[in-house]
């Protein structure tokens, strides 16, 4: 049946295909006077379509191709591994976050209700360095409070370290891009008196070219700066807040171990 069904459907198909093909009529040519006009008209359509203004992602991909690819490739490789960079941190920044008030209600609930090792088990089962310092501090509460004091404050300095990993070469590649752009202006303004040397007659034409395109790096040297460090000073922010967090919870923390210790 199904190849019945099959047969018919390519039969029907061909057929439809076939009365299409002989009932299309000939075309007519069309008279000069209206060829006249439409090829008037389609003239007129490409030169509004040339007179339109080019979009910003157009305009910017032809000033980036005018700049050269020598110093323009090296700053578009300094935009692409600080946004990497960046927004690697973001995520691992953004993850670091704890609800520390909530943290330290459940960590103060676990110590009056199941001691010690309930506390740990709650900083075990959450995020963030926070709950880290929590765990390392409550690990060492049945020694002492003065241990469990070192082991907060030796820890917080490894999450620290943690969270300010690999900012600094953010830091770098904002330095870096327009000094890179700069390089290159004056580089295109040399090969820009080179050539009015090697002229001898002093062209608008030679200087001009030269100097759009020396300068062209050192604008998109900016740019590259710019979007970095905007993405620097958020990232920094963070870790601020996150640092911040870290060193009230550790107060917070030994209060609460010497709390629980003279019950």
């Amino acid at each position: 049946m199904k190849r019945l069904f099959s047969i018919l459907a390519i039969t029907g198909a061909m057929a439809f295909s076939t009365i299409n093909a002989g009932t299309v009529e000939p075309q007519q040519a069309l008279p000069v006077h209206s060829q006249t006009i439409v090829a008037a008209t389609a003239a007129t359509a490409i030169q509004t379509e040339a007179e339109k203004p080019a979009s910003f992602h157009q305009e910017l991909k032809k000033r980036f191709i005018e700049g050269g690819p020598g110093f323009m490739g090296i700053v578009l490789l300094c935009l692409i591994l600080g946004l990497a960079i960046a927004i690697e941190r973001i995520i691992f920044l953004n993850l670091s976050t704890t609800n520390t008030k909530k943290l330290q209600q459940n960590v103060e609930d676990a110590l009056s209700s199941g001691g010690v090792e309930a506390a740990k088990e709650i900083c075990r089962n959450t995020k963030g360095p926070v709950a880290s310092i929590y765990y390392q501090g409550l690990d060492r509460a049945n020694e002492s409070i003065d241990a469990a004091e070192k082991a907060v404050v030796g820890y917080g300095g490894v999450q620290m370290g943690q969270l300010e990993k690999n900012v600094s070469w953010v830091s770098l590649f904002i330095a870096l891009a327009p000094m890179l752009g700069f390089m290159g202006t004056v580089i295109g303004m040399i090969e820009a008196f080179d050539k009015i040397e090697a002229a001898g007659d002093m062209q608008p034409s030679l200087v001009a070219g030269g100097i759009k395109v020396a300068l062209l790096t050192t604008v998109f040297g900016l740019i590259v700066a710019i979007i970095l460090q905007i993405f620097y000073n958020y990232i920094v922010a963070k870790i601020d807040s996150i640092v911040n967090d870290m060193e009230d919870a550790s107060i917070t923390l030994i209060d609460m171990l010497v709390a629980h210790k003279n019950k």
